[in-house]
């Protein structure tokens, strides 16, 4: 019996899992930090409150239960072997494979901004969007308490990249500020928010067509997000951040949506890591020179049919973890493995309630507004992987959509409250600043 080991359980490895459980002559050992695979696209809804951390996190061992050919492993590996397909993890453990496929996943790339790492939310796991939320929270509840906070930057929201991530939640943080709250904060001077998205390019989304891009600019403006392109963030501190042009902001929630780099692991398989950390690809997805390890999803660079790299989105992972699959089986029944073959849907970005753009098909169809809404939501739902999270999404939209309550309001982050105020550091218009020193983990 053949035995493939997978290290990663997002889109690209967990569906590398569940294809290969299809042949039973085929044993698969999946190791993962977490337990669960956790929903990416969906994480700033988590953030905002919209949705539940139960809608975007689902069970690994639950989701494989009935391929009996599959054990999960909740470990972190540390260490891969490609020559002997070995891997080693952070407790000792080795597991060997006659495949070795690595979707280990990525993490935030603060591009050795000062202070960025170690005083900004990124919003790549569960656990970021969990920590953000409660800091959101946390300073609407200060502020409500002690209205001299608004001075030094209580109401202040910065947003670090103008991509899908930075987007989605700047313009889904100005809903919920200035919609969704106004009733449960019916004392605090919500009108004196102010939430920023700051970005070295010169366009929102810049990934779409300019037409979406000026939507989405719109967009953001309709909601009270104030847009600074071609500016690039020079420090963040505890209480504050220092733009490229000299301009300081208050704030105690930075938000990095600045870039992506591949997991640590990329660096001890003794190979050249190419952009973004991430290991490059030969069209059948295996890694160059090792014919039965293959690297996929947000850990590599794969090649699209006009010799340009696919993007990191859902759909690619998805989409190859299962064409690695195929390829896997091919080799074990002695037949050739194929190229990667990828079909483009397109892509879309939710910008805030029933706004929304969408590129879809390989032609780029362009839809807006209500109808763009609509897909995103059928899109990410068809995405969820059971059943039930589809139904529990659906209920959660509508009812954010159809109704008057807000959702997930729940501070169960505490140490996100622990913010010192009086920690002073630069200054701007509204006055000096002031720093926390948010401590971004829980016991």
């Amino acid at each position: 019996m053949k035995h493939v080991v997978i290290v990663g359980g997002g889109f690209a490895g967990l569906n590398c899992a569940r294809k290969l459980a299809a042949h039973p002559e085929i044993r698969i050992t999946l190791i993962d930090k977490n337990n669960y695979q956790q929903f990416q696209p969906l994480l700033y809804q988590v953030a905002a409150g919209f949705l539940a951390p139960s809608n975007v996190a689902f069970s690994l061992r639950n989701i494989l239960v009935k391929h009996p050919n599959v054990e999960v492993k909740m470990a972190k590996v540390v260490s891969a072997d490609l020559a002997t397909r070995t891997v080693v993890t952070e407790q000792g453990q080795s597991y060997h494979g006659d495949f070795l496929v690595l979707a280990a996943g990525s993490q935030a790339n603060f591009f050795g901004t000062p202070g960025a790492e170690k005083f900004s939310y990124p919003l790549y796991s569960l656990h970021d969007a969990e920590l953000l939320r409660s800091r959101i929270l946390a300073v609407l509840e200060a502020a409500d308490r002690d209205p001299s906070l608004v001075a030094k930057g209580a109401l202040n929201f910065v947003l670090v990249g103008a991509g899908p991530t930075g987007a989605e939640m700047s313009g889904t943080l100005g809903d919920m500020i200035h919609r969704a709250l106004k009733e449960e904060y019916p004392n605090l001077p919500l009108n004196e928010a102010n939430i920023y998205v700051v970005d070295m390019g010169h366009a929102v989304l810049s990934a779409f067509s300019p037409k979406a891009q000026t939507y989405a600019a719109k967009m953001l403006e309709e909601r009270g997000v104030k847009v600074r392109l071609g500016t690039a963030v020079k420090e963040v501190g505890s209480g504050h951040v220092v733009l490229s042009d000299g301009t300081n902001i208050l704030t105690h929630t930075v938000v990095w949506a600045g870039g992506l780099r591949a997991s640590d692991l990329s660096t001890s398989l003794g190979l050249r890591p190419g952009h973004g950390g991430r290991i490059d690809v030969q069209p059948d997805l295996t890694v160059p020179g090792f014919p039965e390890v293959y690297a996929l999803g947000d850990f590599s660079n794969i090649s699209g049919k006009v010799g340009d790299t696919l993007p990191q989105l859902a759909s690619v992972a998805e989409q190859a973890g299962k064409w690695c699959a195929r390829n896997i089986a091919a080799d074990i029944e002695g037949e050739p493995r194929k190229p990667f073959d990828y079909f483009d849907k397109g892509i879309m970005a939710m910008i805030g309630r029933s706004a929304a753009v969408a590129e879809v098909g390989e032609h780029r169809h362009e839809l807006q507004g209500p109808i763009a809404f609509a897909a995103w939501i059928g899109v990410h739902a068809a995405l969820l992987s059971t059943g039930r999270a589809k139904i529990e999404a659906f209920v959660e939209w509508a009812w954010d959509y159809f109704g008057k309550v807000k959702g997930d309001q729940v501070l169960d982050r505490f140490s996100q409250a622990d913010i010192d105020w009086n920690d002073d550091s630069g200054e701007d218009a509204s006055g000096p600043s002031a720093q926390t020193t948010p401590t971004k983990s829980d016991s």
